[in-house]
């Protein structure tokens, strides 16, 4: 699933190449996972200049003249692939064709990437804009494990599972710690934890594939490595699952509970 690091470099390399140009069409041929019909938002937003791109949580949010908001959540599966004039991606779930030409096809084998018009905001703070003390007031109230406080998109926006065992493994918190038995210096660790693994990230992603729209490799994660028993500090990783979400992590993470 592209998360806050792919997602940021996605929304740039996006805007860079389509901001300013005007929707010719939009055809979306599967919509089962439409809330309103594709007529309505074609009518929403074709003919209409594009005039920002923002990434909102796990979703880029497409800003047209009108004011209008096109939201694409890419899902796990979700990919963007550029063409020009004529889509010939498998498993299409929408095109977006420019007046000039340029065309962005969204595919998904799995069919479960979710386009919304004009979404409303949530009011979940963004993982990398956590206000002071937010973090030490909401989990407090919380007693689920602090990976799922922090994947399920109630208490922070944006992180998923991949970046939040990343994020633990840096705290030194093990997922399965109750979030309001973190104690406040831990909380702190952790809020930096944050900032810094999803900063980072963005940082090697964009030096190694500065154009990319599509999710790229991870091998530069630490402790979310699926296909490996080691860390890249050369530290055993345990593998479980929790709330149906592999989760990989250390003994050298503390358990709070």
């Amino acid at each position: 699933m592209p998360e806050i690091p792919d997602l940021n470099i996605f929304s740039s390399n996006l805007s860079r190449r389509l901001v300013g140009k005007t929707l010719a069409s939009i055809h979306i041929p599967i919509s089962r996972q439409l809330k309103v019909s594709e007529n309505v938002i074609q009518e929403a937003l074709e003919g209409q200049p594009l005039t920002a791109i923002n990434r909102i949580g796990k979703e880029l949010h497409f800003l047209f003249g009108n004011g209008h908001v096109l939201s694409i959540h890419l899902m796990l599966h979700g990919t963007m692939y550029w063409y020009e004039n004529e889509n010939t991606s498998r498993f299409t779930i929408a095109e977006l064709l420019f007046a000039d030409g340029t065309g962005l096809a969204v595919t998904d084998w799995q069919k479960a990437v979710i386009l919304t018009l004009d979404p409303k905001p949530n009011g979940v703070p963004d993982a990398m804009d956590l206000p002071a003390g937010y973090l030490k007031t909401a989990l407090a109230k919380l007693s689920k494990p602090i990976k799922t406080v922090l994947t399920d998109g109630k208490t922070v926006q944006g992180i998923g599972n991949a970046y939040v065992d990343e994020i633990l493994y840096a705290a030194k918190i093990s997922p399965f710690s109750k979030a309001n038995k973190i104690p406040e210096a831990h909380i702190e660790v952790l809020t930096q934890a944050i900032k810094n693994v999803l900063t980072d990230a963005e940082n090697h992603i964009r030096g190694n594939f500065p154009d990319t729209i599509t999710e790229k490799e991870r091998d530069f994660l630490q402790v979310h490595r699926p296909k490996q028993t080691l860390t890249l500090k050369g530290e055993v990783i345990l593998k479980a699952e929790l709330d149906k979400r592999k989760t990989y992590y250390t003994e050298s993470q503390q358990l709070f509970e």
